[in-house]
Formats: structure tokens, sequence, C-alpha cells
């Protein structure tokens, strides 16, 4: 019989991720069939009648329903409890179970990509929605001294950094604090103070409203910043290009995604990922 995992998400005609799941389980061997689920958030339930099927292995999930398809699991493990966000979910002995690899996607390019440690550094963070959170907890627990989370809604922001303060940084050295996303001065200071800026908003992704803009003005970016946005498609989003024009170091979220899918793969199968197969066919998906 062969079985199945979904990808969850509204809308995701941009994923590649079928493009580089399905050949790694192809290449182990296994019958299974990574499909495409694009379901708005109405729709949920759906999504979980399918994954109750004795066939289905699991599912990655993916912008917006990281938060939203909790309360419809069993059970979420301790680390995607405290972040909040959802990524991947796992059907075993009948049950529903959530968890996060955007938290080891994140790391892992972070370490292995864009040799970057985040000990001791300050970070500017756009965006507080589900992968977000991921980064930020990715960041504290990596050591960094100072998080700056800026958000078009100040609240998503603030409320990002009560839940954290009860559960991933109660004990540690991170300080966390909350901003407006616009083009203020106040902003563009701590565009100036940091060492990394990261971007967690859909803002430059293909086929979405503003793909054509970068999410902070591009006369900020200067020499010696290291830029991580997390669109991966097109592989160079207006920001990273403005960034790297001005000498800025660069990386799109494409290891980020092939790290936190070899992550989702190892729980589905209980098998060690072809990471390498599956970096080289998300490139060759992006035309690379």
């Amino acid at each position: 019989m062969t079985e199945v995992v979904g990808l969850i998400g509204f809308p995701i005609r941009h994923s590649i991720s079928p493009a580089f799941q399905q050949p790694a389980f192809d290449a182990e061997a296994l019958d299974v069939r990574y499909e495409v689920w694009e379901l708005p958030s109405e729709e949920l339930s759906v999504a979980i009648e399918r994954l109750n099927q004795p066939k289905c292995l699991g599912a990655n999930v993916t912008i917006p329903h990281k938060a939203a398809i909790i309360p419809y699991l069993d059970a979420v493990d301790a680390t995607a409890r405290a972040i909040g966000a959802v990524n991947t979910i796992v059907h075993r002995d009948e049950k529903l179970i959530g968890s996060n690899t955007d938290l080891i996607g994140f790391a892992e390019a972070l370490r292995r990509d864009a040799e970057f440690e985040p000990r001791g550094k300050r970070v500017l963070v756009c965006g507080a929605g589900g992968s977000a959170r991921a980064v930020v907890a990715a960041l504290a627990i990596g050591g960094a001294i100072k998080i700056d989370i800026c958000a078009r809604r100040i609240e998503q922001a603030t409320n990002l950094i009560v839940d954290f303060h009860g559960a991933l940084i109660a004990n540690g050295p991170t300080t966390l604090t909350a901003h407006q996303l616009d083009q203020s001065s106040t902003l563009k200071s701590l565009v100036e103070e940091v060492e990394l800026v990261v971007n967690t908003t859909p803002v430059g992704m293909l086929h979405r409203p503003e793909a054509d803009r970068s999410v902070l003005p591009i006369d900020w970016l200067y020499p010696g910043l290291v830029v991580f946005d997390l669109v991966y498609n097109p592989p160079e989003t207006p920001m990273l290009r403005a960034a790297r024009e001005r000498g800025a170091r660069t990386l799109n979220g494409l290891p980020m995604l092939v790290y936190q899918g070899a992550a989702s793969f190892e729980r589905w199968t209980g098998r060690k990922a072809p990471v390498e197969l599956m970096r080289r066919k998300a490139l060759e998906a992006l035309g690379g």
C-alpha cells in the first residue's frame, strides 16, 4: 500500500518541498507519495481527516497554518509547544503528533551556510508569525544577547515575547524587545546596531502581492551585515539583491528549508535523510 505525506498550506504554489521530498522517498526505496494539500483555514478539518487515514505518515505545515493547526492535534512536543507553531506532523499509533523542525533548520543553516555564531550577537527579526517564533527560539537557545522583533502588528511581537519569557528564555541571557515594522528612524537605528537581520515575512516571495518589495528600505543595508531571508523562491529577493549590492553577506531560505525537511523526513520514516540529494533537487527546482 502506497503511504502518503501531505503539505498543508494556503497558498503553496511557491513551495518546492515536493521537488526534494519525493526524490528522498524514492532514493530510499520507500513507497511514499508526497502530496500538496492547498487548503484555506476554514478547511483545516479536511487535512485532519486525511492525516488520520491509516496510509498517511504525516505532513508538513506551512504559511498560514503553523499555529492554527495545533488545536487539531493529539499531542505537541515541548519545543513546538513553547514556540507556539508546528511545521511537522507525524501520524503514529493513531495519534497526530506535532513538532517544529524549523528551529533545527534555521540553526543548521545559520551555522553551516551563513557561518554565523549567534552567541553574544544582536539580531533584528522581521515578522512575528510561526516562522519568526522558531527563529527567535533558535537564536535565544544559541545565546544571542539581544533580539529585536519588528512586526506590522506590534501586539503580535509583544505576544511572542510574553510567551517566550515564560518558556524558552526564562534563565537565558537574551533580551527581547518589540517594535513596529515601519520606516522610522528608530527602526533604522536598530538595523545599524545589529550583526544579523532575518526576514521571516512573505515580503519578496514569488506569487505574493509584495513580491517586488523589500521588508526593510534597501538603503538601510550596509557592508558587514548578515542578511538571512527565509524566502527561497525567488532565490534572490529584492532585499537580498540590495544587501549583496551593498556589500552585506546574504543567505536565502533554501538551506533552512532543506534541513527542516530532512528532519521531518527522519521523523516520518525513522531513517537518515539523504540531505545532499534533497539539496540538489531543491536547487534544480529553482533552476539552479
